[in-house]
Order: structure tokens, then sequence, then C-alpha cells
């Protein structure tokens, strides 16, 4: 492992589709890249660690944590500098888990965290577990590259194919530099109302999406619109503040129904 340059590897197990609108909001410049059936991996320029603002593994942990929430796949962060190597797992809301070597690859987490990280990830309990154990102890012939290849070769097993050039100890540049010989898709640093955007994106393309835009959205805004009017006219005319409150609700958001649809279909072509 290289003893003076860090990097690190964000592996997701949903494919690229899905992975991307959430990556966007993490508003760093990365490379995303198939990695296997419904797994992707996301490269890192690095810029943080790089520039002296946070360890590499206090970074790509925050990120992990920030990919899984509000989504139904783990995020699985590999990293790496001059003296240790780890790994974060993320999922949806719950406390992440993580295992960490010294760069010779002496253990250096609790072995129940390696448990944990097989159970969320849904790994077989007997057989990948008992390939996972070895990590945990003393190898003289094993470094902290070859801890996490081992942990990349068990995840295999349910899919993960890290495209070549993509391994585990490597610096950043030499990544970033195999994943576009890939053709990954380049995710660039986006201000803070592209993230809103890129968020929306994902809302619409989700099951909530025909309710927020296209003619269903436009229908429910409609009736909305002429359910409120005449109750708006009929609570006045009896002095109802509490209809008239109802009232202004369903033309209120009828109104923003139809103009959010209308503003949407426009930034989307």
């Amino acid at each position: 492992m290289n003893a003076t340059l860090p990097g690190a590897l964000l592996l997701c197990r949903a494919d690229t589709t899905a992975v991307r609108p959430p990556a966007l909001l993490l508003r760093e410049r990365m490379l995303l890249t198939p990695a296997g059936p419904d797994w992707s991996a996301l490269v890192p320029e690095g810029r943080p660690w790089q520039e002296g603002y946070e360890p590499v593994d206090r970074v790509v942990a925050g990120w992990a944590a920030a990919l899984a929430v509000g989504v139904p796949w783990p995020a699985l962060a590999l990293w790496w500098d001059a003296d240790r190597a780890g790994c974060v797992l993320a999922t949806g809301f719950r406390r992440p888990v993580g295992y960490t070597w010294l760069a010779d690859g002496t253990p250096v987490g609790v072995d129940e965290a390696m448990h944990t990280l097989a159970t969320r990830l849904g790994l077989d309990p007997v057989l990948d577990v008992r390939d996972l154990e070895p990590l945990t102890r003393p190898d003289p012939e094993a470094d902290a590259a070859a801890r996490l290849r081992g942990l990349a070769a068990v995840l295999a097993r349910h899919g993960l194919t890290l495209p070549p050039g993509l391994a585990p100890g490597e610096p950043a540049a030499l990544l970033w530099a195999a994943a576009e010989t890939r053709a990954a898709q380049e995710l660039p640093r986006h201000g803070r109302l592209d993230a809103v955007r890129a968020e929306l994106d994902a809302v619409e393309d989700g099951p909530l999406g025909p309710w927020m835009r296209g003619p269903r959205a436009r229908a429910a805004a409609t009736a909305q619109l002429a359910a409120g009017v005449p109750l708006l006219a009929w609570a006045l005319a009896r002095r109802s503040a509490g209809w008239a409150t109802a009232a202004a609700l369903l033309i209120a958001q009828g109104a923003l129904g139809l103009t959010y649809d209308r503003l949407r279909t426009r930034a989307r072509g």
C-alpha cells in the first residue's frame, strides 16, 4: 500500500441510476461507475483530505452516512492512508459501523463490528461470516490493503465486481484515472440550487412522482382549485372562519401544484 497517498472508494448496493441523485447532493467531484449487478462504485477526487481539511476516514464516513439516508440500499466506504485502512458501512438512519486495521494489517477494530456489518449487508451468516472472521485476527502475511481486498472478495459472492484498476490501497489519483478509462460518469461539484434540483429529480422518479408532476398531479391540483373556490365563497357568505381556512388551503395547494408542474416540466425539458 502506498505509504504517503490516501484514497477511498464508496460502494453502493444499487445501480448507478439510483445512486446518482443522492451522490449529487454530496456536492463533491466524483466518478460513478457500475461495479457488478446492483452495485455501483463512487471514486472521489479526494479534495477534502488532499487539502488537509479532514482525514480521509472521517470524510468518507460522513459521505457514506449521507448517501444512505432515505434510501433502501447500504453504502460501504473503503478508505486508507499512510497509517491505517478501514471500512465504514451506513444503512438508513442507523449509526454507521466500521472496522480499522493498521498499515501492516494489525486489526484494531471490535470483532462484533464485522458481524454487524455482515448482518446489515445481508451476507450469509455462516459461510460469509466464516471468511470475514480471519480479517479480525492477526496475520503477518496480510497488510491493510490485503484486508480490504479480502472484504471485497466476500462481497464478490453477492455481485460486487470492481472494475480493473479500482483496487483498494491505490492512491486517489490512480483510482480516478482507472475509472476514467471505464467511461465513468463524472459528478461535478454542485451549488445548493443544483443539489435541490437533484433531490427533486430523485423524488419525482420515485413512487410519489406521478402526484408531483404530470397528468395525475395536474388533475389533482385542478380538482383542489375546483373544490376550493366555491367552498371559499360559501364560507365567506356564512362567515365561517374554519371552512374559509380549509378552502384557502385547497386553493393554495392547487395553485402551487399547477405552478410546480409547469416550472419542473420546463426545467426538465
